[in-house]
């Protein structure tokens, strides 16, 4: 899932979709994944929320984005934006 860039300078890189933008330069970003279920072999969803700095308050709830590690900006962001994924698929 890691990109070649994410590889070079060793950041994790993850995409999701803002849940909250009510906070001033800070997003609240859902990533889900699809895990097996060791025992009974059902596909099930989950989902972890990341604090994200978003210094120019441009996205909004719905949106889709790509984030990655950085140093750590307040006692929660430990990440920032790296792009919108849709610009990058263009």
């Amino acid at each position: 899932m890691l990109t070649s860039d994410s590889q070079q300078n060793g950041k994790r890189r993850l995409t999701g979709t803002v849940v909250s933008d009510a906070m001033d330069k800070t997003i609240v970003v859902l990533v889900e994944r699809t895990v097996l279920h060791p025992k009974y072999h059902k596909r099930y969803v989950q989902g972890k929320k990341y604090k994200v700095h978003d210094p120019m308050n441009a996205f909004h709830v719905g949106d889709k984005v790509m984030f990655e590690e950085c140093r750590p900006l307040s006692r929660d962001k430990r990440w920032r934006v790296v792009s919108d994924p849709s610009e990058t698929a263009k």
